[in-house]
């Protein structure tokens, strides 16, 4: 992970499968924090590795962003693309199999699990995934949600001193 890059903007990118739950609610989850922290040089994204290009997010990740104030209703699907990853400064993935495909498309170190990266491990077979929610109720999507939350903080925090002051 390398400090701003030329154009004095940090790019962070989530990435999941269909871009229609997790990372897009990581997404936004993330501009909220940003925004609260008054970080202006930090751009975010997601995409996923298998996402049908403009499909909307599933109603439950609509409903609980809009329970938690975040609106995901403009949101459309990305393939994750070599553009993509190329573009990016960091990748944060919701599990092990999405960190094998960024690395597939060139990310090489800039990509982690997202929980490996908020926890500074390297093995990745001792830290699991963030759970999908795809055909859950609203329930599993607020669970989601509240992982989502938490790693997202700890995640900005470790990328702070890359910024500047």
């Amino acid at each position: 992970m390398d400090p701003l890059n030329d154009t004095g903007v940090f790019r962070l990118l989530f990435v999941c499968t269909g871009n229609t739950c997790r990372s897009p609610m990581a997404e936004v989850i993330a501009r909220h924090q940003i925004t609260k922290l008054g970080w202006s040089e930090v751009e975010v994204g997601s995409a996923g590795v298998g996402a049908w290009e403009g499909s909307p997010p599933s109603g439950g990740a609509v409903r609980v962003a809009a329970a938690n104030g975040l609106d995901l209703s403009e949101h459309s699907s990305t393939y994750l693309s070599q553009e993509l990853v190329e573009d990016a400064d960091l990748i944060l993935t919701m599990s092990a199999s999405h960190v094998v495909r960024a690395r597939e498309l060139g990310a090489g170190e800039k990509v982690a699990l997202l929980p490996a990266f908020t926890a500074r491990q390297v093995d990745m077979g001792k830290v699991g995934g963030i759970p999908d929610p795809i055909g859950g109720c609203d329930e599993e999507y607020a669970g989601t949600f509240e992982v989502l939350d938490g790693l997202i903080e700890l995640a900005l925090m470790r990328i702070q001193p890359l910024l500047k002051p």
